[in-house]
């Protein structure tokens, strides 16, 4: 994979491809780069976590029993 980040001082870009990808199909993405950082940050949300309360009144672990087979 190639990622490369410029500038275009033309309509037009030229961009060396590796050996390796002459003769397959490549994709060619084309985007600004300050939107892609605004996308992902608008996206973001905040995590919320609700906790589960168990009682464990008179439980004892049994460390024995836990590992029987």
């Amino acid at each position: 994979m190639v990622r490369t980040i410029c500038v275009p001082e033309s309509k037009q870009l030229v961009f060396p491809v590796p050996q390796e990808y002459v003769g397959r199909k490549v994709e060619v993405l084309i985007f600004p780069y300050e939107e892609t950082f605004a996308v992902a940050s608008a996206n973001r949300t905040e995590a919320q976590f609700n906790a589960v309360s168990i009682d464990t009144v008179g439980f004892k672990f049994d460390r024995d029993e836990a590992n029987a087979r």
